[in-house]
């Protein structure tokens, strides 16, 4: 693969947050309409204003950086002091002992965390296997690193219960035609589902019996909603040298600003990241790393209300794509995302997007950038403020009338 074909592959114009590259080339002629009056909502990625960072976090940065040198050059894998603060937090969450020293890992954003541990067990020809549909980066840095990705079907439209819908055959499949990593997140982004404690078991005894890697993106474990359950794969019968557990304070917390995540498991695998960090970034922008000291110590009931809002968005946007005919969506049981599939439409579901955006001021992610699989889905971060994510899924609602086939 040539170097232009691997940047071009990444394919970052319709990538979340890069809207601004979409125009409305080859679609003005069949614009139908006023373009309908509304506050503009971008469900791309979360709203920071809308739902505030928890309590504390600039008065923790302030005192990293009144740490001066100290803070501002940790070692590569963060600061000891926060890590070992962080451990026992983190394996009380998960369910399995986290080593402060030598498995726990400081990266720059979620997103450092996953190129930094698929840099790390990935290279040219290896097998991947992938579930369809899932995150949009995990496609593309297995591509970038020249692997062969080998897709996990992952019907969450016909799953019920607390199944995500994951075809284990498939998967066992991946792993008996060589693929010795596993990528998935869970909770699913973009879907919002979460795998069973029966897919989780059989996720790690696959892993085991073929000696595969996983590495799990749990950024959402935290925002479930209510009557929900959870299983983390660390805590199952997983050889712990082959899991990796991305985390981070991001969109629950609304501190994406502040770059930060964290990557915990093998340390072999954390080991070789140390070593590609040293020469990528560095280290996590070290002011920002004082910000962890916070995490999972926020005030009493703070998260449960932060849920409750985000559970209370969802119903209401749940309501509006259920009155919609021809419109699919599974209630999402973690996260703030929702992927709904749109009925047939006279347009193209990409110009729908623009359209969206041109005619609603709505800007969502389209399903291609999840799966090729799921070109009719569109993506909405509902961490917006309330009110305006109802107007702007019910201009959305009037747009799907007026380009309905």
């Amino acid at each position: 693969m040539s170097i232009e074909d691997k940047f071009r592959r990444l394919g970052t114009d319709n990538a979340p947050g890069q809207e601004v590259r979409q125009t409305s080339t080859g679609i003005e002629e069949i614009l139908r309409g006023d373009p309908l009056e509304g506050r503009p909502v971008d469900f791309s990625h979360g709203d920071v204003d809308a739902h505030e960072p928890t309590p504390g976090a600039f008065e923790l940065f302030e005192a990293g950086f009144k740490a001066g040198g100290a803070q501002a050059y940790t070692e590569y894998r963060g600061d000891m002091g926060i890590r070992e603060m962080l451990a026992p937090r983190l394996a009380d969450f998960t369910g399995a002992p986290v080593d402060a020293a030598d498995g726990l890992f400081i990266t720059p954003g979620t997103q450092g965390a996953l190129f930094l541990a698929i840099a790390s067990t990935v290279t040219t020809g290896d097998k991947v296997a992938i579930v369809q549909p899932d995150y949009f980066a995990n496609r593309k840095l297995v591509e970038f690193f020249e692997g062969e990705i080998l897709p996990v079907q992952m019907n969450y439209t016909e799953a019920s219960g607390d199944e995500a819908g994951l075809d284990l055959g498939e998967l066992e499949e991946a792993f008996k035609a060589g693929a010795k990593t596993f990528l998935f997140s869970n909770p699913n982004n973009p879907a919002g589902v979460i795998y069973s404690p029966r897919e989780i078991q059989q996720i790690a005894a696959l892993a085991d019996r073929y000696g595969a890697t996983v590495i799990v993106d749990q950024l959402y474990s935290r925002l479930r909603y209510s009557g929900v359950d959870y299983t983390h794969l660390r805590a199952e019968s997983i050889d712990p040298e082959n899991v990796v557990t991305i985390m981070g304070p991001s969109k629950t917390e609304s501190l994406s600003g502040f770059r930060l995540g964290v990557a915990f498991g093998s340390k072999t695998i954390i080991s070789r990241m140390e070593k590609l960090q040293a020469i990528v970034s560095l280290r996590a922008p070290g002011y920002s790393q004082a910000v962890l000291r916070g995490w999972f110590d926020e005030p009493q009931g703070w998260m449960d209300e932060r849920i409750r809002q985000h559970q209370r968005i969802r119903d209401d946007l749940m309501e509006i794509l259920r009155g919609i005919e021809g419109v699919f969506a599974r209630t999402p049981r973690a996260g703030s995302y929702l992927f709904p599939r749109l009925p047939e439409l006279a347009v193209s579901p990409a110009d729908f997007v623009k359209i969206l955006r041109l005619q609603a001021g709505v800007i969502v992610t389209p399903g291609t950038e999840f799966s090729p699989h799921t070109a009719r889905s569109i993506r909405f971060n509902f961490s917006q403020d309330h009110a305006a994510s109802v107007a702007a899924l019910e201009r959305m609602a009037t747009l799907i009338e007026r380009y309905r086939a």
